[in-house]
Protein backbone atom coordinates (compact mmCIF):
# COMPACT_ATOMS: atom_id res chain seq x y z
CA UNK A 1 0.00 0.00 0.00
CA UNK A 2 1.05 3.44 -0.87
CA UNK A 3 0.99 6.34 1.54
CA UNK A 4 -0.87 8.29 -1.01
CA UNK A 5 -3.57 5.43 -1.25
CA UNK A 6 -4.18 5.47 2.47
CA UNK A 7 -4.81 8.89 3.16
CA UNK A 8 -6.85 8.82 -0.09
CA UNK A 9 -8.97 6.04 1.27
CA UNK A 10 -8.87 7.78 5.00
CA UNK A 11 -10.26 11.07 3.54
CA UNK A 12 -12.71 8.99 1.47
CA UNK A 13 -14.36 6.94 4.18
CA UNK A 14 -14.26 10.35 6.53
CA UNK A 15 -15.68 11.78 3.21
CA UNK A 16 -18.74 8.99 3.40
CA UNK A 17 -18.92 9.16 6.92
CA UNK A 18 -19.76 12.58 7.22
CA UNK A 19 -22.07 12.33 4.37
CA UNK A 20 -23.77 10.06 6.53
CA UNK A 21 -24.11 11.32 9.25
CA UNK A 22 -25.90 14.63 7.68
CA UNK A 23 -28.36 12.51 5.48
CA UNK A 24 -29.34 11.02 8.43
CA UNK A 25 -29.82 14.15 10.62
CA UNK A 26 -32.06 15.43 7.33
CA UNK A 27 -33.91 12.19 7.00
CA UNK A 28 -34.87 12.80 10.76
CA UNK A 29 -35.84 16.45 10.15
CA UNK A 30 -37.76 15.14 7.01
CA UNK A 31 -39.55 12.37 8.46
CA UNK A 32 -41.03 14.30 11.33
CA UNK A 33 -42.26 16.69 8.99
CA UNK A 34 -40.17 19.73 11.18
CA UNK A 35 -38.90 22.66 9.46
CA UNK A 36 -36.36 24.85 11.34
CA UNK A 37 -38.03 27.08 13.76
CA UNK A 38 -37.54 30.80 14.14
CA UNK A 39 -37.97 33.36 16.36
CA UNK A 40 -41.09 35.06 16.03
CA UNK A 41 -42.29 38.20 17.79
CA UNK A 42 -45.26 37.06 19.96
CA UNK A 43 -46.95 40.22 19.42
CA UNK A 44 -46.32 40.87 16.02
CA UNK A 45 -46.18 37.18 14.42
CA UNK A 46 -42.79 38.69 12.71
CA UNK A 47 -39.60 36.90 12.49
CA UNK A 48 -36.48 38.59 15.10
CA UNK A 49 -39.25 41.21 15.80
CA UNK A 50 -39.34 42.75 12.40
CA UNK A 51 -36.10 43.39 11.88
CA UNK A 52 -34.65 43.48 8.41
CA UNK A 53 -32.25 40.44 8.08
CA UNK A 54 -30.27 41.62 5.46
CA UNK A 55 -29.78 44.43 6.94
CA UNK A 56 -27.42 43.32 9.43
CA UNK A 57 -25.05 42.60 6.26
CA UNK A 58 -25.54 45.64 4.42
CA UNK A 59 -26.11 48.31 7.06
CA UNK A 60 -24.15 46.88 9.42
CA UNK A 61 -26.96 47.45 11.83
CA UNK A 62 -30.36 46.01 12.87
CA UNK A 63 -32.85 48.06 10.88
CA UNK A 64 -36.78 47.68 11.06
CA UNK A 65 -38.54 46.71 8.11
CA UNK A 66 -41.56 47.99 6.40
CA UNK A 67 -45.11 46.73 5.80
CA UNK A 68 -45.30 46.79 2.51
CA UNK A 69 -42.18 45.11 2.21
CA UNK A 70 -43.14 41.66 3.80
CA UNK A 71 -41.69 38.18 2.25
CA UNK A 72 -43.58 34.46 3.45
CA UNK A 73 -41.37 31.86 3.57
CA UNK A 74 -42.23 28.56 5.28
CA UNK A 75 -45.08 30.36 7.25
CA UNK A 76 -42.58 32.91 8.68
CA UNK A 77 -43.34 36.51 7.83
CA UNK A 78 -40.18 38.44 7.55
CA UNK A 79 -40.01 41.88 6.95
CA UNK A 80 -37.57 44.20 4.81
CA UNK A 81 -36.35 47.51 4.53
CA UNK A 82 -36.44 47.92 0.64
CA UNK A 83 -36.89 45.43 -2.69
CA UNK A 84 -33.51 44.66 -2.99
CA UNK A 85 -32.94 43.24 0.43
CA UNK A 86 -36.21 41.40 0.07
CA UNK A 87 -34.91 40.13 -3.19
CA UNK A 88 -31.54 39.17 -2.18
CA UNK A 89 -33.18 37.18 0.89
CA UNK A 90 -36.07 35.10 -1.34
CA UNK A 91 -32.74 34.28 -3.39
CA UNK A 92 -30.93 32.98 -1.00
CA UNK A 93 -32.53 33.14 2.85
CA UNK A 94 -30.15 30.37 4.11
CA UNK A 95 -27.27 33.05 4.08
CA UNK A 96 -29.44 35.66 5.67
CA UNK A 97 -31.22 34.00 8.07
CA UNK A 98 -30.26 33.96 11.57
CA UNK A 99 -28.23 30.36 12.39
CA UNK A 100 -30.53 28.24 14.29
CA UNK A 101 -33.76 30.52 13.66
CA UNK A 102 -32.66 33.26 15.76
CA UNK A 103 -31.81 31.30 18.93
CA UNK A 104 -28.93 32.08 20.96
CA UNK A 105 -26.08 28.90 19.86
CA UNK A 106 -25.01 29.45 23.52
CA UNK A 107 -27.95 28.34 24.80
CA UNK A 108 -28.06 25.35 22.23
CA UNK A 109 -24.63 25.01 22.85
CA UNK A 110 -25.86 23.79 26.79
CA UNK A 111 -29.51 21.98 25.64
CA UNK A 112 -31.81 24.76 25.78
CA UNK A 113 -33.70 27.16 23.51
CA UNK A 114 -33.26 30.64 24.31
CA UNK A 115 -34.70 33.63 21.83
CA UNK A 116 -31.99 35.78 20.42
CA UNK A 117 -32.81 39.10 20.71
CA UNK A 118 -32.23 40.43 17.57
CA UNK A 119 -30.35 43.77 19.12
CA UNK A 120 -27.84 41.76 20.40
CA UNK A 121 -26.20 40.46 17.38
CA UNK A 122 -22.97 39.09 15.33
CA UNK A 123 -21.87 37.98 11.91
CA UNK A 124 -19.18 35.61 12.17
CA UNK A 125 -17.72 33.40 8.97
CA UNK A 126 -20.45 35.48 7.57
CA UNK A 127 -23.61 33.66 9.58
CA UNK A 128 -25.85 36.07 11.19
CA UNK A 129 -26.15 35.17 15.39
CA UNK A 130 -28.32 36.29 17.32
CA UNK A 131 -27.82 36.68 21.36
CA UNK A 132 -30.13 36.74 24.24
CA UNK A 133 -27.60 38.89 25.98
CA UNK A 134 -24.32 40.68 26.02
CA UNK A 135 -22.40 38.05 28.48
CA UNK A 136 -23.67 34.89 25.76
CA UNK A 137 -22.52 36.98 23.10
CA UNK A 138 -19.15 38.05 24.33
CA UNK A 139 -18.73 34.44 25.56
CA UNK A 140 -19.73 33.07 21.61
CA UNK A 141 -17.06 35.46 20.11
CA UNK A 142 -14.60 34.05 22.80
CA UNK A 143 -14.79 30.71 21.04
CA UNK A 144 -17.16 30.71 17.74
CA UNK A 145 -15.95 27.98 16.34
CA UNK A 146 -16.52 25.72 19.43
CA UNK A 147 -19.91 27.53 20.32
CA UNK A 148 -20.94 26.35 16.65
CA UNK A 149 -19.74 23.25 16.48
CA UNK A 150 -21.71 22.32 19.85
CA UNK A 151 -24.41 23.94 19.00
CA UNK A 152 -25.10 22.51 15.72
CA UNK A 153 -24.68 19.02 17.15
CA UNK A 154 -27.44 19.81 19.37
CA UNK A 155 -29.42 21.63 17.45
CA UNK A 156 -31.47 18.89 15.88
CA UNK A 157 -33.03 17.73 19.42
CA UNK A 158 -33.02 21.49 20.76
CA UNK A 159 -35.02 22.66 17.60
CA UNK A 160 -38.15 20.40 18.54
CA UNK A 161 -38.91 22.44 22.00
CA UNK A 162 -37.81 25.37 20.70
CA UNK A 163 -40.58 28.08 20.80
CA UNK A 164 -42.57 26.26 22.63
Amino acid sequence: MTRAWRSGKARGRLGLLFGLVLAIAAAGLAAAGEREPVVVDPNSGLAISGIDPVAYFTDKNPVFGRPALELSLDGTIWRFRNEGNRAAFAAHPEVYRPRFGGYDPTAIARDRSVAGNPLIWAIVEERLYLFYSDETRRAFLADPQGFDDRATRKWPVVARTAGR
